[in-house]
């Protein structure tokens, strides 16, 4: 199935344009000649410098308004949604990370669900053609039937990050079967990529190599039972959404809502992820890097495996996620060596 070429008279909102899948997903509507309206409120939860690089490259754009702002103040979002009328909506903005999530739990709930009711709020009163909202991997918890299926019971999240993911879901679903909204959740798995987030492991993991210092990897060093994730480059994460905006979304006598896993549907061992980002970096700088590992127990909130079937998405869209990681991953330490300057 082929993409039908994107609406270029609709106005697209992104709400997180300055993250990381915001960003990419901005970029490739701009280029495209679509209008976008971005929101984001610039938060420190990791290195505003990255956020404030990639708003640099979008703000060339003739078509590009940017809102600094948080989609937690209800008054800014309805008169955001009554001054540009958006008729496509992706909600990207969100509170990230699972282990942070035990640390600052208010944020979480602050962005992830009173954030999340001013958007379905804005969709009921001033109506949209498709609100695609950005859920996680995360809500299926310790599941251990894999592949991870649309249909799994996902009632038992294991973090208060994958709790409010699950939550945007049952939102989305009443606000739907309630007020007609046709709306398209995104279960994310593990997505990586150049002007990624600094948070999440194989950033952290060169950042630490650059600075001389060890990696801590949370497998409790069982190699034989090591954990598996399901990596998904960010150019298959957009060009997954960009397929979604492209075809109508689901409707007919039940709730006009849908969830779809995004993932790679090839999980890969932690560590041989971790070797694969040795020889990437190793590539670039022209030497052999060999990260100095300690090893640690599970932290709380991890789960020991994600793996998506693809499946519904391919039914739907004609699509699924293809990069390697070994592609992947050295379009990254491109990126981070020249970014970072490192020699």
């Amino acid at each position: 199935m082929e993409c039908k070429p994107l609406n270029t008279n609709k106005i697209y909102l992104i709400t997180g344009a300055a993250g990381f899948i915001g960003y990419f997903l901005s970029r490739r509507l701009l280029e495209q000649g679509c209008r976008v309206i971005g929101i984001d409120n610039i938060n420190d939860y990791y290195d505003i410098n990255l956020k404030y690089t990639r708003l640099e490259l979008l703000k060339p754009f003739e078509k590009f308004t940017f809102i600094k702002d948080d989609i937690s103040d209800k008054a800014m979002i309805m008169n955001t949604f009554e001054e540009y009328k958006p008729n496509i909506v992706v909600n990207l903005a969100a509170q990230a990370g699972v282990r942070y999530s035990i640390e600052k739990p208010d944020v979480y709930i602050q962005s992830n669900i009173i954030g999340f009711f001013n958007i379905l709020e804005a969709c009921r009163f001033c109506p949209v053609d498709h609100l695609v909202y950005a859920s996680s991997s995360s809500v299926y918890g310790a599941n251990k039937k894999i592949p991870f299926l649309e249909t799994d019971f996902v009632d038992n999240p294991v973090s208060l990050y994958a709790a409010t993911k699950k939550s945007n879901e049952l939102m989305a679903y009443t606000y739907s079967h309630l007020y007609k909204i046709p709306a398209t959740g995104l279960r994310f798995f593990t997505v990586y990529g150049p002007m990624g987030r600094p948070d999440m492991a194989y950033f952290g993991f060169t950042q630490k190599y650059f600075a001389g210092e060890p990696i801590r990897i949370f497998n409790n060093g069982d190699f034989e039972n090591d954990l598996y994730r399901d990596f998904t480059y960010v150019d298959d994460i957009v060009e997954g959404i960009g397929r979604l905006l492209c075809n109508s979304p689901v409707g007919g006598n039940i709730a006009p809502h849908q969830v779809f896993n995004i993932g790679n549907n090839s999980p890969e061992k932690l560590m041989a992820f971790i070797e694969t980002l040795e020889k990437c970096l190793s590539k670039v700088i022209g030497r052999e890097v060999v990260f100095d590992k300690t090893f640690e127990p599970i932290k709380s909130g991890d789960v020991p495996a994600t793996f998506a079937s693809t499946d519904l998405l391919q039914q739907a869209v004609g699509f699924k996620p293809r990069t390697r990681i070994e592609d992947g991953l050295q379009r990254f330490a491109d990126w981070y060596c020249e970014y970072y300057k490192v020699k």
